[in-house]
C-alpha cells in the first residue's frame, strides 16, 4: 500500500481546565490504561498507509518528551514544537511531513478514542479531493440566550453537526488555507474553518460518540466508561 499520509496530532495545548494537582497535561494523563495521547498515536501507526505521524507537544516537552511515546513506531514519528495558538502549533506539525504525504489528518490528542472506520470515512473523502471531518448531528433542542441567560429563539438543528477530529484534506488544499489565514492574521477553533473562509469544499463524514473530547476533569470518568469497541 502506498503510505500517502501524514497525520499531525496536536498536542501542545496547557490544559487550563484539567490539569492535574500534580501539574500534569491531560494529554500525559492516563485514561483507559495508558497515556491518552499514545492511544492515537498507536491508533494512527496501525494504518499501513500512514508514512509519518507528527506530534506537536508543548516546547518544554518537543525536545525531551515522555519515554513512553517510543512505544510507538519511531520510524514513523517526529516531534514538533507547539505555537503561540493552535495555527502556529499545526503549521509547525505540517512542515515536519515528509513530501510523500498527499493527505493530512490534522487531529486533537483529547480525543483518544477515535475509531478506525471513522478514520477511513475521512481519508476516503481527503483522497476524493476534499475536505473532511468527522462529526455528528446534533440531536439535542438548541436554545439561543442573551447575556442574562433568556432565551431569545430556538435554533434550528436539522442542518446542524458536532465537529469532532480527525479531519483530513489533500495537502495542497489545507497548506493554503493555513497560509492565507496566518498573512490575514485569522485564528479558527478548528482546520475547517479555513478551509471554508475562502470557499473550499468540506464534507462531513459519521463521526462517533466514542471520540468524545476530554475537556474537563469529569470527562475522564466518561472516557475511562467508553473505552473503544468495534463499530
Amino acid at each position: 500500500m502506498s503510505r500517502d499520509v501524514g497525520v499531525v496530532i496536536v498536542a501542545a495545548g496547557s490544559s487550563t481546565r484539567t490539569q492535574s494537582p500534580t501539574g500534569e497535561l491531560k494529554q500525559l494523563r492516563w485514561i483507559a490504561g495508558k497515556p491518552m495521547l499514545l492511544h492515537s498515536l498507536q491508533a494512527f501507526h496501525a494504518r499501513a498507509d500512514v508514512a509519518m505521524v507528527v506530534c506537536v507537544l508543548p516546547q518544554r516537552f518537543s525536545g525531551d518528551p515522555p519515554p513512553w511515546l517510543f512505544q510507538c513506531d519511531t520510524d514513523r514519528l517526529l516531534l514538533a514544537p507547539g505555537g503561540r495558538h493552535r495555527g502556529e502549533s499545526v503549521r509547525n506539525g505540517m512542515e515536519d511531513l515528509p513530501a510523500e504525504c498527499r493527505v493530512v489528518l490534522i487531529h486533537d490528542a483529547a480525543r483518544p478514542f477515535a475509531s478506525p472506520e471513522m478514520v477511513e470515512r475521512v481519508v476516503q473523502e481527503a483522497r476524493a479531493g476534499r475536505g473532511a471531518i468527522a462529526a455528528l448531528p446534533v440531536v439535542d433542542t438548541l436554545k439561543e440566550v442573551d447575556a442574562n441567560g433568556r432565551i431569545t429563539r430556538t435554533v434550528d438543528r436539522a442542518r446542524l453537526w458536532r465537529a469532532q477530529t480527525p479531519q483530513g484534506f489533500p495537502r495542497e488544499m489545507i497548506e493554503r488555507a493555513h497560509r492565507d489565514a496566518r498573512d490575514a492574521s485569522v485564528e479558527a477553533t478548528d482546520d475547517a474553518a479555513l478551509c471554508e473562509r475562502l470557499g473550499l469544499e468540506v464534507v462531513v463524514v459519521r463521526g462517533s460518540e466514542r471520540a468524545m473530547k476530554v475537556t474537563e476533569e469529569g470527562d475522564f470518568a466518561r472516557a475511562e466508561a467508553m473505552r473503544p469497541l468495534p463499530e
